[in-house]
């Protein structure tokens, strides 16, 4: 009988990776991946495997999400052990309740791998904790897709003004409309914000400044890069230690 693990591969440094993900890998019939999970991974893979990529860069989806889905599902049809590989968690803006519940629906057998989330790990290989006794006692992780000008928004942007740690996932194109728009709504000029390209890699790089310059000293960072907004970023210099 066939099964698919919809798999958190991490953040990017492979020695984040699950255990339980790293057998599952090895024993995959097929894996289908995207863009942000390492591509050494895939060497752990069995000789034979099937790789199939199914990623999207900067909003660009090669494979429709529909389609994704299909695929996941035909391939568990024809295959004993499939394996969606996908970067971060499954569960944190990765879709993957989207195909648990395709699955579900076709009466496919799943198991869901959860992977360590970018949106605390990559903050702290930067030396930024999402969290600090005397600064802060919570943290919000938000899409970037989202834009602040949308129209019909899910995002209740006034919530936002209060001393908790925020961290924009996927929302580096939207930086400059993100940070005018907390400044908008009040924020001061001078609150600490840090940007953190390809986070936990050799390729890391971090930028520190403010909500009034953020946009303009974080230009041309690659992608993926992630956003934290918070007093915890004055903590990077005492705490950094990932060294590249």
């Amino acid at each position: 009988m066939s099964k698919v693990y919809l798999t958190g591969a991490g953040p990017g440094d492979i020695e984040l990776m699950t255990m339980k993900a790293a057998r599952v890998i090895k024993e995959a019939d097929i894996i289908i991946y995207d863009r942000l999970a390492n591509p050494e991974i895939l060497k752990m893979a069995k000789e034979g495997v099937v790789l199939t990529y199914v990623g999207k860069q900067d909003g660009k989806h090669s494979v429709p999400q529909d389609q994704i889905n299909e695929i996941i599902y035909q391939s568990a049809l024809k295959y004993e052990t499939v394996v969606r590989l996908k970067g971060g968690d499954p569960f944190v803006f990765g879709r993957g309740g989207e195909e648990a519940l395709y699955l579900k629906q076709r009466d496919v057998t799943y198991e869901i791998i959860p992977g360590i989330t970018s949106s605390i790990s990559v903050p702290a290989y930067a030396g930024i904790p999402v969290t600090h006794r005397g600064i802060t006692t919570s943290f919000r992780v938000v899409t970037g897709h989202e834009t602040p000008n949308k129209k019909i928004s899910q995002l209740e942007w006034q919530t936002f003004l209060n001393d908790e740690t925020i961290i924009f996932l996927m929302g580096y194109h939207n930086i400059d409309l993100i940070s005018t728009k907390l400044l908008e709504l009040g924020k001061r000029k001078d609150y600490p914000c840090a940007v953190i390209s390809q986070g936990t890699t050799s390729e890391q790089k971090v930028v520190v400044g403010t909500l009034e310059n953020i946009a303009q000293k974080s230009k041309g960072l690659p992608t993926p890069a992630l956003i934290v907004i918070g007093e915890v970023v004055n903590l990077k210099e005492q705490i950094e230690w990932f060294q590249i």
